[in-house]
This record gives C-alpha cells, structure tokens and sequence, in this order.
C-alpha cells in the first residue's frame, strides 16, 4: 500500500519540478513573441503525443473507445463536458499566466503558483468534500502567511494571479472527478481541443511562420519535457493522492524558480523572501507529513 502511495507521491512531485525550471527555456526564447511560443507548444506537443499514441498505444485507445460507448449517455455528456472544461482551463491558464510575465509582471505570475495551492486545496474541500486534519490546517495557515509575506501589495497584481491560479486549480480538480479513462490518451484528447481553442487566434496572427533551429528545438524542448510529460504525470498522481495534497506540491514550482534564478540567473535576493520561501518548504513537509511517513515506512 505504501509502495503504491509512493509512486503517485514522486509523480505529484516531478511536474512542479520541472516547471520551476522552465524559465531557463523560456528566457531562451525572449526574443519571439509569446504567442508564438504558445501555439507551437501546443501544436508540437499533439503531434508527438498522438504519434506516440497510434505507433504504441493503440489497444489503449481502442480500450478507451470500447469503454466510452458502454457508458450511458448522462455520462457520455458528463465525460465530454469536463474534457472540454479541463482543456479550456489549462488554456486559460498558460494564456493568462504568459499576459501576466508580458503585460502585468513576473511577480504577479510567480505569485499566482503560491495561491494555487490555496485554492486547490479549498476547492477540494468545498467540492470534492476532501478532509483536513489538524496538521494539514496549519500547513495552510504558514503557506498563507508566506504568502503574505511575498505579496507586492498591489491589487492589479494580486487579482490577476488569483485568476491564474483559480484556472490551475480547477482543472486540478476536474481531473480528479475524471475516472475510469486512460491518462495518456485523454492527454491527447485534451491538447486537441486546445489547439482547436487556439486556432481563431492563429489564423489572426500576421507574424511569419517561423524557420530559426533555435526555436523549434527549443519548442520541442518545452512540449516534450515541460508540457507532455509534466501534464501526464500530473493526472496519473491524482490517481492515488488527494487534490489538496498535490495541490500543496505546487509550492515546489515557486521554491524550484527560486532557486533557479538565485543560483543560475544570479539574481539577488533579500532575507524576507528567503523566509517566505524556507517557510514554504515547512508547510509542504507539514502538509505531506502523514503521506512521507507512509513512504519511509513502506517495509514495515
């Protein structure tokens, strides 16, 4: 039971990881309009994931396909729905998460992945009626004070990361009401509704479709490792772990940016900020307390 708790625990963890690190392409890549990055993620991440799928998973798909005409057709309505939503969410939150580094500020972007797990968690309390011990409260209570201590006081800047991060969080959640189906493929399905989502936009952009190695290594850098591998692993840990927990894991993206910048872009600094951070790590630890002593005992 353990060992099974330990897979999903790792899983929950890689995502947050390798998205706290995705500034190191990201600044690679500032000479090109946002947008441009945005569609090629999505357009090169559903040709390698739908690749993927027809060369090596095809039973899987076949299974899926079976498995979805069996349903009646409530949950046929319902299965679609929360597809779409879960696709209109995840698009909204990289639209509005690249609006914010490019128009608002990058503190208001990186503070909208402190307020996630907030959010997260609440929302899996309200709706999906998960529980709260004692010690999973006060974890809360320190992130939130950290939080307060890294806010910029300004409140264009708070309400834009409050919508980033409502946008994550929900999807977090209509991921975890979405059982029974195949995470891969609902990946691929997922990420073809975005792109269809994204298409008006591109059709009305006038900028050249662009030819520079540069970039397009670069943009299969970021659909491979930053998008289709962080995303399936994301849903496959909400298999065996509660929303609010990997929602406190999304603390790990701040704390992983942080290091980042501070040891690779030699960015400075001050001592209340690094607080804030070190008080992060203390809630995560707090938070997962139960979860980590299952898996250190996973022997016994």
């Amino acid at each position: 039971m353990a060992t099974s708790k330990s897979k999903y625990f790792i899983a929950g963890i890689i995502p947050y990881i390798i998205w706290g690190t995705m500034s190191i392409p990201l600044r690679n890549l500032k000479g090109f309009p946002p947008q441009e990055i945005l569609y090629y993620r999505i357009f090169v991440s559903i040709l390698m994931v739908w690749a993927t799928i027809l060369l090596f998973r095809r039973e899987a798909l076949k299974n899926d396909i079976k498995v979805f005409k069996l349903l009646s057709a409530a949950k046929k309505r319902k299965l679609v729905l929360l597809t779409i939503l879960s696709a209109f969410l995840i698009t909204g939150n990289w639209f509005t998460y690249i609006y914010a580094v490019n128009s608002v500020s990058l503190k208001a972007a990186a503070f909208a992945y402190m307020v996630c797990p907030l959010l997260t968690a609440l929302c899996g309390f309200v709706i999906l009626k998960e529980q709260l011990t004692k010690a999973k409260i006060v974890a809360l209570i320190l992130a939130f004070v950290s939080i307060i201590l890294l806010a910029t006081g300004s409140l264009h800047e708070v309400l834009w990361a409050i919508l980033i991060a409502s946008f994550y969080a929900i999807y977090v959640i209509v991921l975890k009401v979405i059982k029974d189906v195949d995470k891969f493929n609902f990946l691929g399905v997922q990420l073809i509704l975005s792109g269809l989502m994204m298409l008006p936009t591109y059709f009305l952009n006038s900028n050249p479709f662009p030819t520079e190695t540069f970039f397009w290594s670069h943009i299969f850098l970021i659909a491979v490792v930053f998008t289709i591998i962080p995303l399936f692993l994301n849903s496959y840990a909400l298999l065996g772990m509660p929303s609010s927990a990997l929602g406190i894991l999304i603390y790990l993206n701040p704390i992983v940016a942080f290091t980042v910048a501070f040891f690779y872009f030699k960015e400075k600094i001050d001592l209340h900020q690094l607080f804030a951070y070190l008080l992060l790590l203390v809630s995560i630890f707090i938070f997962n307390l139960q979860l980590l002593r299952s898996v250190v005992n996973k022997k016994a």
